[in-house]
């Protein structure tokens, strides 16, 4: 099995941090902790030092063991597309990112 972490940045839409942190915490993260493979999520606040620039408020980190990261993802996708995963308008869309990285063996 390879590894793999999937990286999310994203802020929530200004003036909905709390209902956007809710969310996160008590709905997306066990919905993606339902897809096969995903094995674990930490989330983090921006902490920015003088000067330096983040993509985001919030970043979370997932850890995947499959065979095909790249499947993972889309799974994650269609069951964002389908309904199946409860999504919500608190988050900026524009803030938000997504970015796969392969274990180096």
């Amino acid at each position: 099995m390879k590894k793999y972490v999937l990286v999310a940045t994203s802020s929530a839409v200004a003036g909905r941090e709390e209902e956007y942190n809710t969310w996160y915490d008590d709905v997306h993260v066990k919905d993606v902790l339902a897809i096969p493979g995903v094995k674990s999520c930490r989330r983090f606040s921006a902490s920015p030092a003088p000067g330096m620039e983040l993509p985001g408020q919030f970043l979370a980190i997932y850890e995947i063991e499959a065979e095909d990261g790249g499947a993972v993802i889309a799974e994650l996708g269609r069951r964002a597309k389908s309904g199946e995963m409860q999504m919500t308008d608190s988050i900026d869309r524009t803030a938000s990112h997504l970015g796969l990285w392969e274990e180096q063996a």
